[in-house]
């Protein structure tokens, strides 16, 4: 992973089972910029009980019924994915069992991201990192012991993982987003890091960027006034592309350097900064006494900040009320 930013709109459940909207999802966070769509492939039957409680911020209906309900065909997920394909933003979908992954690997995707909940499901991890391709790792129920297992089993087949700092609490209070722990991710794994954002603002994934987050992850919904258990949750696509517009001009602000000098600002200075002039006639031989300047724009001539060092000096011509004063007026 490297720069720019990789933004992934997470899309989730958004859809609500619709096929439709998930084609048009895919397109919404097309337009808002993002360099990837994530969905979530849930299969009931391989991952829940049918008696499994619901989490606290959805109970509109139980899981096991929702996942029924929600989920997609394999020639769905290959028609979206092959939508995908054809907009040029990249296809991808959290598994949540091994039978998901084996779906998703006849969808065909470029790398899989596992979700915080999966972190200690070792035998889908295990089976995710048997096909090579890049991990993205979210972290957001975890502990560093049980992130260390996760990281070992996928480094048994290849050191090709991304970490992202999350907080799994729907929303996300800013003091709970947790920061701090890019830093000590990036020294403990030594790979790339990132962030999987549950506030409802953007604030938290532009300062992750500026931290050195090299991914973004942030739900999107046409919508938070739509059913489920993410769009309340969800970015609308304003609010989308804003931030992917924040992170990419706060990119190019951290790859550009200036010389703190003031030669490149050399036509400001002289329309808004003062010089010391003459605010009488001062004859030549005459030494300067401090009522006989002051400071004025243009910052054309000896800089306002060298006022008292003109004082005591001699004037080398006559200079006329009202000038700027130069080095070579004065001995």
């Amino acid at each position: 992973m490297s720069s720019p930013v990789f933004i992934i709109a997470e899309i989730g459940s958004v859809h609500d089972g619709s096929f439709g909207n998930a084609m048009k999802l895919i397109g919404l966070a097309k337009e808002c910029g993002a360099d990837a769509v994530k969905f979530q492939t849930h299969i009931a039957e391989a991952e829940t009980l049918r008696n499994a409680p619901q989490p606290p911020y959805f109970k509109g209906e139980p899981r096991f019924e929702y996942f029924q309900r929600t989920g997609f065909s394999l020639p769905q997920w290959k028609a979206l994915k092959a939508h995908c394909d054809k907009l040029k933003i990249e296809f991808l979908s959290s598994p949540f069992s091994v039978e998901a992954v084996e779906l998703l690997e006849k969808v065909g995707m470029k790398r899989y991201k596992i979700p915080s909940g999966e972190i200690t499901n070792i035998p889908m991890i295990r089976r995710i990192a048997k096909t090579k391709k890049q991990v993205i790792l979210s972290s957001g129920m975890s502990s560093f012991e049980e992130l260390d297992e996760a990281l070992k089993t996928i480094r048994a087949e290849h050191n090709d993982v991304i970490v992202l700092q999350c907080t799994s609490e729907y929303p996300c209070p800013y003091d709970q987003v947790g920061l701090n722990v890019l830093a000590d991710m990036k020294k403990r794994y030594k790979c790339f890091v990132g962030l999987s954002d549950h506030t409802l603002t953007t604030y938290a994934c532009l300062a992750a960027v500026t931290l050195g987050a090299s991914v973004i992850e942030k739900h999107l919904t046409f919508s938070r006034k739509m059913y489920g258990s993410d769009a309340k949750h969800s970015l609308e696509p304003a609010e989308f592309a804003d931030m992917v517009q924040g992170i990419r001009a706060i990119e190019v602000m951290l790859a550009s350097t200036i010389v703190k000098d003031a030669k490149h600002m050399k036509e400001m200075k002289e329309i808004f900064e003062k010089s010391v002039v003459s605010v009488c006639q001062i004859k030549k031989g005459t030494v300067i006494t401090e009522k006989m300047i002051a400071v004025k724009k243009p910052g054309t001539g000896i800089p306002a900040r060298k006022f008292d060092d003109v004082v005591g000096r001699t004037a080398k011509r006559n200079i006329a009320a009202d000038s700027v004063l130069q080095k070579e007026d004065l001995t």
